[in-house]
């Protein structure tokens, strides 16, 4: 393998509660570095920066498909969002009929929503995703409405979830979606703990503690990984969502769809953003980059957030910048206010850009008065104008005058 260097092997581990062991890779196979895009076997993939979004490589990023346990992802925003990690959750009676990968939950058993969310996330337990799920919202059924809900609030147009936990394979989504799913998700610094954990211990309520290993073998296998989450369905297939960190920054691979391993596609794409790009600072948040010109006046432009794309290295001496307004911008304009975008592009083509803000307020000009003039109306000249006064005082005085 070219890139990191493995940290260590991960071993196999018992999955509770029937004790089968989990199958881990012990090496990768990914080729030389190279600024040349990746080849990889997975139909639908891509990979950004995790900080901004920024698109780094893709194949069929929109297309939709069933995602398994990635979808437990959401699962895991709306707990991190809405419950305590302390909070106590009690063990219904469907969490421990679900079938697949299991904690081995009791009913009534009381748990914390931490080790639940550890159980979800490292060991892909289905009753802990129906547990969390009726902590949320009640019932499941509540919950998935609840999740939909979400995913339209952060404009996922390609997902639809039908479980918490995904083994329904009713619902879909797609690697452009679930990339920015998760960057939300990481905007919870427990999530992001959560997902770069190796092992944990459960305790259980009549017996030792349950051990939980990650599923996600890249923790072991690439230097620098931080997380995040497997899945499987024979309808999904492999599923894999990667993440990690190097001094140029903190990218994110998902794979979608894979016949095998997942692990090997989402190293190389890894490979490709942290050795291939690097950060190239274009304006800082609240630096003056120019102006836009608005009905005839210079309006300052100042850059609202960081420009600071990844560059693949056989473009960086190609980094340009400009300005482009708001179409059909009108004064006044108020200081603050987004007034258009700083684009940074690489060979001609856009790789970033963030909204501009007026650095000053600037009015409609007011016009200049200009000196009152008495215009004649039609012909009449002064002497006309001399006769008629002439005309009226000797109709008010009378003959004698």
């Amino acid at each position: 393998m070219s890139g990191p260097v493995p940290t260590s092997t991960p071993p196999p581990t018992p999955v509770p509660p029937f004790g089968s062991p989990s199958p881990f890779p012990t090496s990768l196979s990914t080729p030389r570095p190279s600024t040349n895009p990746p080849r990889i076997a997975a139909p639908s993939a891509i990979l950004e920066d995790l900080d901004t979004g920024q698109v780094l490589f893709a194949i069929r990023p929109g297309d939709r498909r069933p995602v398994a346990s990635i979808t437990k992802i959401m699962t895991a925003l709306l707990v991190v969002e809405r419950l305590p990690p302390s909070r106590l959750v009690e063990v219904g009676t469907d969490a421990p009929e679900t079938p697949g990968s299991s904690l081995g939950l009791e009913v009534g058993e009381r748990i914390s929503a931490l080790d639940l969310l550890y159980a979800l996330l490292l060991q892909s337990s289905n009753d802990a995703a129906v547990a969390l799920a009726d902590a949320v919202s009640g019932s499941t059924q509540a919950f998935v409405r609840l999740m939909n809900a979400r995913a339209a609030d952060l404009r996922l147009t390609d997902t639809h979830f039908a479980s918490p936990n995904g083994l329904d394979d009713r619902g879909y989504s797609s690697a452009a979606d679930l990339a920015l799913l998760t960057r939300t998700a990481y905007q919870s610094a427990l999530f992001g703990r959560v997902v770069d954990t190796k092992t944990r211990d459960i305790p259980a309520p009549f017996s030792p503690p349950r051990h939980v290993q990650n599923r996600n073998a890249l923790l072991w296998l690439y230097s620098g990984a931080i997380g995040v989450k497997t899945g499987f369905t024979s309808a999904a297939g492999n599923c894999l969502i990667a993440t990690a960190a190097r001094a140029s920054g903190r990218v994110i691979a998902v794979v979608l769809g894979e016949a095998d391993d997942p692990f090997d596609d989402a190293a190389t794409l890894l490979n490709y953003g942290l050795l291939e790009f690097e950060r190239n600072v274009v304006a800082r948040a609240g630096d003056a980059v120019g102006s836009v010109t608005v009905s005839g006046q210079d309006v300052p432009a100042v850059a609202q957030l960081d420009l600071a794309p990844l560059v693949r290295l056989d473009l960086l001496s190609g980094v340009a910048r400009e300005l482009r307004p708001l179409p059909r911008l009108m004064l006044p304009v108020a200081i603050g206010s987004v007034i258009g975008s700083l684009v940074a592009t690489a060979s001609g083509h856009v790789i970033a850009s963030v909204p501009i803000v007026a650095g000053l307020t600037v009015a409609v000009p007011t016009p200049s008065p200009s000196p009152t003039r008495v215009e004649p109306h039609g012909d009449v000249t002064l002497r006309d104008v001399v006769v008629l006064l002439a005309a009226l005082v000797r109709a008010l005085l009378g003959p004698s005058l």
